[in-house]
């Protein structure tokens, strides 16, 4: 969804724009200058199965859409756009519901994936200005209201703080030295662990690094409040995850370490300021386009040969080159 704001951006320039989105990501866009709608679509509840489609197919067909852009590219999304009538439909010539689109775009490998989902609303080969492809993400009085009264438990210090984000749905690509990594950036910076209530283990580790500089923030904030807490961070440290996008829609400065994957694939971060690590002598990498649940090979090298004094290095770099 972080992705897609680039597309709604320029979408929004012809004409009001209406946004399909899951429960889980409809409220990122709350806000969105280039939202005029959000959808919501519980295909798991209230949508779910054939009637829930066409139930919101129903409701989308009295909106009288001229063109729908698929970029989930699932076959649900694409018969639902079939459904309610909207006569253009357009995806990617890879997706799943590739038969049920008007207009198929080529799905180019060597794109990232926010220029592929912007040129979704291109002609041809235009060109493509680096600054049109950040994402954006609207903050309002509640997210910063909720971001204060968290920074109030913050540890003292007179640096701002460096965030670290040490989940990811995939473990191959949790890089597992967030507590030493912790540890070295805490002499000067106060830390502050980013991340849904699963990754509490995670936190709770890396606070016992650096006791009394740490504040575990996991779980404590929507996905957009955790963006406006991005927003006021130094530096942002993560994995191959949601946090690395969420940093990009608030131009943070990120350092993303990657293992099993690639920034290749089209998912590295895109704020001004930013880096990739990654172990670039390994055969075996990359593995998997999203980071297998085991490594393949079992040895796990991809990370675990990725010390955290090299990441400790360039966060300070990233850290000194922003005075």
């Amino acid at each position: 969804m972080v992705l897609t704001t680039p597309l709604l951006a320029e979408l929004a320039r012809r004409g009001p724009v209406d946004v399909v989105a899951t429960p889980a990501n409809a409220p990122l866009l709350a806000n969105h200058p280039a939202v005029r709608e959000t959808v919501v679509f519980d295909k798991r509840r209230s949508a779910r199965g054939l009637r829930g489609l066409a139930r919101t197919a129903a409701l989308l067909r009295t909106r009288d859409y001229a063109t729908a852009y698929l970029a989930q590219g699932s076959m649900r999304s694409a018969s639902l756009a079939r459904l309610a009538g909207i006569p253009e439909r357009v995806g990617f010539a890879t997706s799943a519901g590739r038969l049920l689109y008007t207009h198929r775009v080529a799905y180019r490998d060597d794109l990232h994936h926010a220029e592929r989902l912007l040129r979704l609303a291109l002609t041809g080969d235009a060109s493509v200005d680096a600054s049109a492809l950040r994402p954006t993400l609207h903050p309002g009085d509640a997210e910063r209201a909720a971001v204060d009264a968290l920074l109030a438990g913050a540890p003292a210090g007179d640096e701002p703080f460096v965030a670290v984000a040490p989940g990811s749905v995939w473990a191959t690509k949790r890089w597992p030295y967030y507590p030493e990594l912790a540890r070295a950036l805490a002499v000067r910076h106060p830390i502050v662990v980013v991340g849904g209530a699963v990754d509490g283990d995670l936190a709770r580790a890396i606070a016992q690094a650096a006791p009394g500089r740490v504040l575990d923030a996991t779980g404590r904030l929507t996905l957009l409040a955790s963006a406006e807490l991005l927003r006021r961070a130094a530096l942002l440290v993560t994995n191959d995850s949601a946090p690395m996008h969420l940093a990009s829609a608030m131009a943070t400065p990120t350092l993303a370490v990657f293992g099993p994957t690639v920034p290749g694939f089209g998912f590295g971060p895109l704020a001004r300021r930013a880096a990739t690590l990654g172990h670039e002598g390994l055969v075996c990498r990359p593995c998997d386009r999203h980071g297998p649940p085991e490594c393949p090979l079992g040895h796990w090298r991809c990370m675990r040969e990725l010390d955290a004094g090299t990441v400790a290095d360039r966060a300070s770099q990233l850290l000194a080159s922003r005075h």
